[in-house]
């Protein structure tokens, strides 16, 4: 029988590697040609990506609030709701992305100087912010098509459509940031293709699915069903706004540092969100794995998935640790060669490869939650782990703790999470 589980499993989590990459592969790729070009243009390039990566942790709900509906209501023969959870979903994400790219735009230039960046950073954020924005809302509608295509137990497509975006995102990056000159404004201007591109083929390959399952013939918005998605979603949007908000803390902090500071962390949370995307990958199977089960009433093979998610999750941090451990010095000149940024990733490196364990135990059962619908603890759980890792952070400046003092405080945040989702999945109220 586990073989078997561990099929199900690895044939979902191994392309939903890919299909997590969308948005923050797309900032990865642009770290390492932006890198490249000096310390000011990368430490400028960390503030925006903190910006973004905002974007898509916040509003990754249209994401996960998409999965678990659509997994459980097909495996109830409820395939109609559905699809029309995804359409409403579908408007819900345009309207958001039209009105925050909107908002974003006004806000530029005060959101850059919360971020703490100030004089040559400030600038050149202003550049590549107010390109990047334009991708907000193709982003928003490709985390839908991620939702959707998870919910048919599909991480196929998404992986293909993913790996044309980052390939595109790589080749026109390079060819306007170098030959053609454009700096920092041609990563923006890269990213913005490829986003938008993505989202279109979302939509395209989307709508081809939706027709199979019983697509209406009017896929006008019911704008009484987007309120409620919108409401249903409203703790899903307060546990990611927790999480990223102590990230958004640890740039702000890191930026008040100075510049070699904020752009060696930004390296490092880089390298980090990266093995997070391997290890969420595990996180997927699990919401619609666990949304399937839930929904056909298979309550005892929900609880036996998700044991064997949490090995996987804890094997997968110790293998990646060590992976990284052994790359350790060659993994951050992808970045940069500037010798003072690299020092500064150098001594926060241990804790990099030291969380992952313990990422792999916190995102997988985040993700067996997730499948469960029992977003309201999660959110609960999120803020309670924030409150106690934000004052660590922000302390750091104050107190002379240097940038390892915030790498500390994000520790607290992963172990107290670590210790508020594992006694929810012991006591076993999230089948209910």
């Amino acid at each position: 029988m586990q073989t078997s589980l561990d099929r199900r499993i690895l044939g979902l989590a191994v392309p939903a590697l890919g299909a997590l990459a969308a948005d923050p592969l797309l900032s990865m790729v642009d770290t390492a040609l932006v890198g490249h070009l000096g310390a000011a243009p990368l430490a400028a390039l960390g503030v925006a990506v903190v910006a973004f990566n905002l974007a898509f942790v916040v509003f990754n709900f249209l994401a996960y609030g998409t999965t678990g509906p659509v997994a459980r209501d097909l495996a109830a023969d409820q395939p109609e709701r559905a699809v029309r959870h995804t359409l409403n979903a579908v408007w819900l994400a345009l309207l958001l992305g039209v009105a925050f790219s909107g908002l974003g735009l006004l806000a530029s230039r005060p959101l850059g100087r919360a971020l703490g960046a100030e004089g040559e950073v400030l600038s050149l954020f202003l550049v590549y912010y107010r390109i990047r924005i334009l991708a907000l809302t193709p982003l928003l509608v490709t985390l839908v098509g991620h939702g959707l295509f998870r919910g048919l137990q599909d991480t196929r497509t998404p992986l293909y459509i993913t790996v044309f975006a980052n390939l595109l995102n790589a080749g026109l990056g390079y060819l306007l940031i170098y030959p053609l000159g454009q700096g920092i404004r041609g990563a923006a201007i890269a990213t913005v293709a490829a986003q938008g591109l993505a989202g279109l083929f979302f939509v395209h390959y989307g709508l081809r699915r939706l027709r199979g399952i019983g697509l209406p013939a009017s896929i006008r918005p019911r704008w009484g069903e987007v309120r409620g998605l919108l409401s249903l979603s409203r703790d899903l949007l307060v546990r990611t706004a927790s999480l990223h908000g102590t990230f958004v803390a640890s740039t702000a902090v890191a930026t008040r540092m100075g510049t070699n500071v904020i752009a060696g962390h930004q390296v490092a949370i880089e390298l980090w969100m990266f093995l997070a995307m391997v290890m969420d990958s595990l996180a997927i199977a699990g919401q619609a794995l666990i949304g399937r089960s839930l929904g056909m009433g298979r309550t005892t093979e929900a609880r036996q998935i998700a044991r064997r998610l949490t090995w996987w999750g804890v094997l997968f941090g110790i293998l990646l640790g060590g992976a990284y451990w052994l790359g350790r010095d060659a993994l951050p000149r992808i970045f940069t060669s500037d010798a003072e940024v690299l020092a500064t990733v150098a001594s926060v490196f241990p804790f990099v490869v030291l969380f992952q364990p313990l990422n792999g135990y916190v995102f997988v059962l985040d993700g067996v939650l997730i499948g469960a619908s029992d977003t309201r603890f999660l959110a609960r759980g999120m803020i309670l782990s924030a409150a106690a890792a934000v004052p660590v952070v922000l302390a750091a400046l104050p107190l002379d703790w240097g940038v390892r003092g915030i790498w500390i405080g994000l520790g607290v945040l992963m172990l107290v999470r670590a210790i508020t989702n594992g006694v929810r999945f012991t006591r076993g109220a999230w089948t209910g």
